[in-house]
Order: C-alpha cells, then structure tokens, then sequence
C-alpha cells in the first residue's frame, strides 16, 4: 500500500464528561484542513452518567467506512487508565497508546458493587509496549482549567499526526470558549511537552 493511500485509524476512549467527543472534533476538523477526508463515529449513550464514551475517527486521502476495526488502531487515545486497559487490543501491532492515568471509578465501583481494578498501569505495561502516560488532569490544572484535560492529550498526541502546530492552533481557537482559548493552548503545549 502507498503512503498516499494509507489510512490513519484512531480510537478515543474515556467517560463521560471528559471531553471524548469534543476531542475526537478537534483531530477530525485537523485533519479536513490538512486536506484528509474524514470519517468519524461515536458511542456515547451512557455518558451522561459517567459510562464509557468511545469515539472512532479514520483520516487519509479516501476513507469508505467511520469504523476502525478490532486490532486496526494506530493510535489509541484514552481518557482513563481502566479504559486504556479496555481498549488495548484494539490498536495494531506497533500502534500507540497514549492514556491519562486518572482513575475515574465506574458506576458500579461507585455503588459499591464492585472494586476498581489494581495494578492498572503495571496491567497496560505489560498488555502493550507503545505506551505513553499523561498526567493529563494535573497538567490542565497547571494550564489553568481542569476541562482541559482533552487538550492535553491532544498535545500529547500531536507529534504522531501530521497536521501542523498552525492548524492545532486554528481549530482550537475555534472550538473552544473564547475565554477558555489561553488556557487550552497552554493545556495543549503542556500534552505535547510529554510526548515521546
């Protein structure tokens, strides 16, 4: 297959209220503007209620389906460690896996009728070898706003894509609140400082 026709396969996971889909908005509108067609698709039933929000996005110079296929990732992004661990297997041998190691207990663990799971770090770590830890939450309260915990996983993402910083740029500033825009970018420039 020729670069060309190479088509990137990313997959976002998290809980609701993490900005999953405002997240996987952004890469989707970077890479329109980079000229990829684009195609992209949610789950986000429960996410109201604090229950797993996964996000497919598939980018490159023709794209016939939104959905990226079991073991087919080349990138996973996950918003929580639990849900990195969920997700794993989804990536392609050599894919990256790039998670914030915030813990957010699920429903069940939160009405006591289950236990969050040990050792999930040292579980991914040993499920995967393309791993990059975010300390995502930490660093979006650094950057001055808790929500922009999405932006740093972007930033974190964002030499692994091929959009430039210019257009990361553009399309944040045009999806975020105006207020918000400082402390995003700032939120941005704090992911892609982690990045490997």
């Amino acid at each position: 297959m020729t670069e060309a026709l190479k088509t990137t396969n990313i997959l976002l996971s998290g809980v609701g209220g993490q900005g999953v889909i405002l997240a996987s908005y952004v890469l989707s509108q970077a890479a329109m503007a980079e000229g990829f067609e684009v195609k992209q698709s949610e789950v986000h039933g429960m996410s109201q209620r604090g229950g797993s929000v996964v996000s497919h996005l598939r980018f490159g110079s023709a794209v016939w389906s939104p959905l990226v296929n079991m073991g087919a990732a080349d990138l996973l992004l996950s918003f929580e460690a639990l849900e990195a661990l969920r997700y794993v297997h989804w990536l392609r041998p050599g894919g990256l896996l790039v998670y914030n190691t915030l813990r957010v207990n699920p429903s069940t663990v939160a009405a006591g009728l289950a236990t969050y799971p040990e050792g999930i770090a040292e579980r991914i770590s040993a499920a995967w070898d393309r791993v990059q830890p975010v300390e995502a939450t930490d660093l979006a309260l650094q950057a001055g706003n808790a929500k922009a915990a999405n932006m740093v996983m972007l930033g974190a993402v964002s030499p692994a894509l091929p959009f430039s910083e210019a257009t990361w740029q553009t399309i944040i500033e045009k999806v975020v609140p105006p207020k918000t825009v400082e402390a995003n970018m700032r939120a941005f420039g704090l992911g892609k400082a982690t990045a490997r």
